[in-house]
């Protein structure tokens, strides 16, 4: 059951290394390959937002269906399990959330640059005329 978190942490955590990679100054024509080549990469990449809707949905599933550990009954260990289980589930809806964001940002951020580059060309028309 785990496997599915990690593989959404790897997904997060290189997601957060394009958006830095792509956000850095650099030079124009390494910035526009750089654009270029996640540009590509980003419509494969959709997979991971119906992927962490579904893992949205699992979690919430999960806590409805839960047995509840608030009465005396229960025992030190299994109010401690019930509690880790309460964070992990916490934890991992942030990461859910966090690859959803981070995919629309680097989605955004390489959608200006395309744009920022075409009113460039744009404008080196008008200036040539």
């Amino acid at each position: 059951m785990a496997l599915q978190w990690l593989v959404l942490s790897y997904v997060v955590a290189a997601e957060a290394a394009v958006a830095i990679l792509v956000t850095l100054p650099t030079p124009k024509l390494l910035r526009d390959r750089l654009v270029y080549f996640v540009s590509l990469i980003l419509q494969p990449a959709l997979f991971i937002v119906p992927f962490a809707g579904f893992q949205l949905v699992d979690i919430y599933w999960k806590n409805e269906h839960r047995l509840m550990c608030t009465s005396d009954v229960c025992t030190a260990a299994e109010r401690d399990r019930y509690e880790k289980s309460i964070y992990k589930a916490q934890r991992n809806v942030v990461l859910c959330i966090a690859a959803c964001f981070l995919y629309w940002s680097i989605y955004r951020i390489c959608k200006y640059q395309k744009d920022l580059k075409n009113l460039e060309e744009v404008e080196k028309r008008y200036k040539s005329k």
